[in-house]
């Protein structure tokens, strides 16, 4: 055991050596963002970046009223501030840079810088897509079997899948950064693009990238398609079992509830699958870059208000929170 670990160790840091030399031979990329300098784009640009901001606000509420709150200490909230904790990361990973880049005219990213970001926006993004599916099958066992919610959806459990989330998201995240940034890249160094996202990165490459994008593929699929199918199993099967217990406003709470989830989900689903799994051939950077903010900045700052601010047990810890702060003031 002790062989294999050092074996593995030792591959790893010949590796790492390896694409670092790359790196150091590659000069720095060219982000040519998302906004021109116009009047119309500096409006984008702000509206923007009041929307980043908002996100980053909400999520930082929500996991503070979680941790707060007695009542939310639940995996289902526990689940949800793991989250709003992705979100925020995500958010602070792409558009501070962007906006950066649009103000000072330095849109310069460096390879290692490049890399750094490719690894840790898949980590999120791909963590995230395995949370939203564990936080589905936490809802499917809360409505279909209550009664052995406790054991069915164990602290142990919950613990499992938050660390199984971010763990799978960064074994996929760095094997995409690693073997985006393996390629020679031809004299264009131009990313037409507001981040480091490897299918455009992979697009300016001077080498035969079809194996890659075969195995891009294939990642695509366990880290998209399988957690999407089952949110959208598990969703079914709360909506059939709703529809055999409740009454009629009962159900349209839970349709509009359950709507809503799906929603947010297809978003950020949808808009990885255009992005990640369409051939190369028919690629568009402009459409690229507007599918990309769906997912790096609507999303996140949708996640707080259909998962949380619409809850009324996180409704409630706002406004105790709200009451403790107004006491305060008035001390």
């Amino acid at each position: 055991m002790m062989k294999t670990l050092s074996s593995v160790s030792s591959f790893a840091v010949s590796l790492l050596f390896e694409i670092m030399n790359i790196w150091n031979a590659t000069s720095n990329f060219i982000l040519l963002g998302l906004f021109n300098h116009t009047g119309a784009h500096l409006f984008l640009f702000v509206m923007v970046l009041t929307i980043a901001f908002s996100s980053l606000v909400g999520n930082a509420l929500m996991i503070l009223l979680i941790h707060q709150d007695a009542r939310l200490h639940t995996p289902m909230y526990f689940l949800l501030s793991q989250l709003s904790l992705m979100d925020m990361m995500l958010v602070s990973t792409v558009v501070p840079k962007m906006a950066a880049d649009y103000l000072t005219g330095q849109k310069s990213i460096s390879p290692a810088g490049c890399g750094l970001q490719i690894f840790i926006f898949l980590t999120l993004g791909g963590g995230e897509c395995f949370l939203l599916a564990a936080m589905s099958y936490d809802r499917y066992v809360a409505v279909c079997h209550p009664l052995r919610y406790p054991f069915l959806m164990s602290w142990q459990l919950c613990l499992r899948m938050a660390v199984g989330s971010w763990f799978l998201g960064a074994a996929d995240g760095l094997m995409q950064a690693a073997a985006t940034l393996s390629f020679p890249f031809c004299n264009t160094h131009e990313i037409n693009h507001f981040f480091c996202e490897a299918p455009t990165l992979v697009h300016l490459a001077c080498a035969d990238t079809v194996v890659f994008e075969y195995v891009m593929y294939i990642c695509c699929v366990l880290m998209l398609l399988v957690p999407f199918s089952l949110v959208l199993i598990s969703y079914s099967l709360i909506l059939a079992a709703v529809l055999e217990m409740c009454s009629r406003e009962a159900c349209k709470k839970a349709f509009a509830t359950c709507s809503s989830h799906l929603f947010v989900v297809g978003l950020l689903y949808g808009a990885a699958v255009f992005i990640y799994m369409r051939p190369k051939s028919y690629r568009s950077a402009n459409h690229d870059k507007i599918v990309s903010v769906f997912y790096t900045i609507f999303t996140p700052v949708l996640n707080p208000i259909i998962y949380g601010l619409r809850n009324s047990e996180v409704k409630g810890a706002l406004r105790k929170c709200m009451s403790q702060c107004a006491t305060l003031s008035h001390d």
